[in-house]
C-alpha cells in the first residue's frame, strides 16, 4: 500500500526515472533508500530539484514507513 502513490512516478517496479529526472529507484539497497526517504521528509534533500514533490510524498509516512517501504523496495528483483 505504500508503494502505490510511488508507482505512479517510479513504475510498478521503481525502474523508472522519475518525471525523467531521478535516479532509478529499483536497485538501490534499503539503506540508500530511506536515507533518501527521511532526507526528502526533513527538507535537507533536493536531488535532480524533486525534493518540495517528494517531501509532499514522505511527509506523513512515519519512520516505520519509510523502513518498510525501503525494505520493500530494496527486494524488488
Amino acid at each position: 500500500a505504500l508503494s502505490a502513490k510511488c508507482a505512479a512516478c517510479h513504475g510498478a517496479s521503481f525502474e523508472k526515472a522519475a518525471l525523467g529526472k531521478s535516479a532509478i529507484v529499483k536497485g538501490q539497497s534499503a539503506g540508500a533508500i530511506e536515507t533518501s526517504l527521511k532526507g526528502y521528509k526533513a527538507g535537507t534533500l533536493n536531488k535532480a530539484g524533486m525534493g518540495a514533490l517528494m517531501k509532499g510524498q514522505v511527509a506523513a509516512m512515519s519512520d516505520a514507513d519509510i523502513k518498510a517501504l525501503a525494505s520493500y523496495v530494496a527486494g524488488i528483483k
